[in-house]
């Protein structure tokens, strides 16, 4: 998964109809769980652009989005954040819930 900036983010979700950015810090231990999760998810679903993010370096966006927790993984569908997920269930649990918002999207 690519690390992505803020605006990386902004501009992703201009021109994508569903995308998702990972929200994680590095001493997170669940975060490191999540982020295995993630990677299988990318392999997964490469028709969704997915970034990832250390929250540390982009505070201002876990302001403009409320961001409760990592790990956290924003879900956009046609440029609107329609989700945030907090509690990474398992791979197949996130893999419904990206592939749902794919069929709602296109």
């Amino acid at each position: 998964m690519e690390e992505w900036t803020k605006q990386h983010w902004e501009q992703t979700i201009k021109q994508n109809n569903l995308a998702a950015f990972y929200l994680y810090t590095p001493m997170c231990g669940t975060c490191a769980v999540a982020s295995k999760m993630m990677e299988v998810i990318e392999k997964l679903l490469p028709e969704v652009p997915i970034g990832k993010a250390n929250i540390n370096f982009i505070e201002e966006l876990a302001f403009d989005y409320q961001i409760e927790s990592v790990p956290c993984l924003l879900i956009s569908n046609n440029g609107e954040i329609v989700e945030k997920v907090y509690a990474f269930q398992s791979v197949p649990y996130l893999y419904e819930k990206l592939k749902k918002m794919l069929t709602i999207s296109n």
